[in-house]
């Protein structure tokens, strides 16, 4: 029993320094106003920057609530505690700025609001031509 527990206990220390050595991690993140950015730099000297008000929780933060952004533990995460808002290092580097649900709505919200040319094309010649085309006959072949 005890050799099981040194066995899975030095497993996870292995674990964790692999994680350590290849996994991104913050050395430094501050918040541009201008730019509208945080701006993190790795441990491996890369540096990165978000759109804040693009990731889930910040939407309708203030700077100063943006300035107050702190790195997590070990770096893996970046903090803003005014608005209880844990974003993950490894996610904003894929471009994850929330959960997938909320990614998800952020996607269909985004292509709600355009408007193919074609569609738009289709709509104006329909126009041109008294608007839709009214229905022929019911539903259930009553006319």
């Amino acid at each position: 029993m005890a050799d099981d527990l040194d066995r899975m206990f030095e497993e996870a220390e292995r674990k964790g320094q692999e994680t350590l050595s290849t996994e991104p991690r913050a050395r430094d993140a501050r918040y541009d106003p201008r730019s509208g950015r945080v701006r993190v730099e790795l441990d491996n000297g890369c540096v990165f920057a978000f759109p804040a008000r693009r990731a889930q929780g910040l939407e309708d933060a203030s700077d100063a609530d943006l300035a107050a952004v702190e790195i997590l533990g070990l770096g893996y995460g970046l903090r803003f505690p005014a608005l209880d808002v844990d974003l993950a290092v490894a996610g904003l580097l894929a471009g994850l700025f929330g959960t997938k649900a909320w990614m998800d709505r952020q996607r269909a919200a985004q292509a709600g609001r355009g408007r193919p040319v074609l569609k738009a094309e289709v709509a104006r010649r329909n126009g041109r031509k008294g608007g839709r085309p009214r229905k022929v006959g019911m539903v259930g072949g009553e006319s």
